[in-house]
């Protein structure tokens, strides 16, 4: 047994003891390939199992982009719970209880669970669902008591796993110099080499030079993929926008 396969049975053991037995699992939401034990078989067809037994959802490639339970982890970083035909976290989060579970979900029997989405270096987005059939099993309050369990349990799987694919950054982490970054916040927010240039002072080609220096370090090619890597990096918010007050 490796060390993923340890991570991965302790998924199982804390499912098991909680009450919500029934695991699936991605690695990577925007990928279609299931995630595979050291035998080379996928983990849902051997130490992991489903509500429904004929869902074979880690064998259909579009099954990320119609499940409400990816849609929600989308939205929110933490973990969180589906009971009684809504979701929840610890906070208000109108995202969740914007989503409609629709007949996807309970044509499958889940009547709770428990989600810890893992957001990982890279923009690499996955998450392990516990569920359960059972409406009468408390979710909400397994999820006050062992969400953070729960959620350690699934970075240090999704996390390990997706290092053994090379799925996650192997380099050292890029340092950006301050102007650098400021150059690709506005460039973020839409705004021209010139127009970067007069709010920041410097002139044009001087920006032009900082974005070019910025993707050479980002190690990818032009201003849309600097922008764009430096946002799955941390460096520029998804939703900043300098322009706007108090940004």
């Amino acid at each position: 047994m490796n060390e993923i396969d340890g991570y991965a049975q302790e998924v199982a053991r804390l499912g098991a003891e909680l009450g919500l037995p029934f695991i699936a699992v991605s690695a990577d939401f925007s990928s279609p390939e299931p995630v595979l034990g050291s035998d080379g078989r996928p983990y849902a067809e051997t130490l992991f199992r489903w509500v429904d037994p004929k869902l074979e959802y880690w064998k259909d490639r579009g099954f990320a982009l119609r499940t409400p339970f990816v849609l929600a982890a989308r939205y929110v970083a933490e973990p969180f719970f589906f009971t009684e035909g809504r979701f929840a976290t610890w906070r208000p989060v109108p995202q969740l209880s914007a989503i409609t579970v629709d007949r996807s979900a309970r044509d499958h029997g889940v009547a709770g669970a428990i989600i810890a989405p893992t957001y990982l270096p890279g923009g690499l987005i996955g998450a392990v669902v516990w569920a359960t059939p059972d409406p009468q099993v408390p979710v909400e309050a397994l999820f006050e008591a062992h969400a953070p369990r729960l959620h350690v349990a699934a970075l240090k799987f999704i996390a390990a796993y997706n290092d053994t694919r090379g799925a996650t950054p192997q380099a050292g982490p890029p340092r950006l110099t301050r102007r650098e970054i400021q150059c690709l916040k506005w460039a973020a927010a839409g705004k021209t080499d010139a127009d970067i240039g007069e709010l920041v002072r410097i002139s044009a080609p001087t920006v032009r030079f900082h974005l070019k220096n910025a993707a050479q370090k980002l190690r990818v090619v032009g201003r849309s993929q600097a922008v764009r890597e430096a946002a799955a990096l941390g460096y520029v918010g998804g939703g900043h926008n300098p322009a706007r007050p108090n940004a």
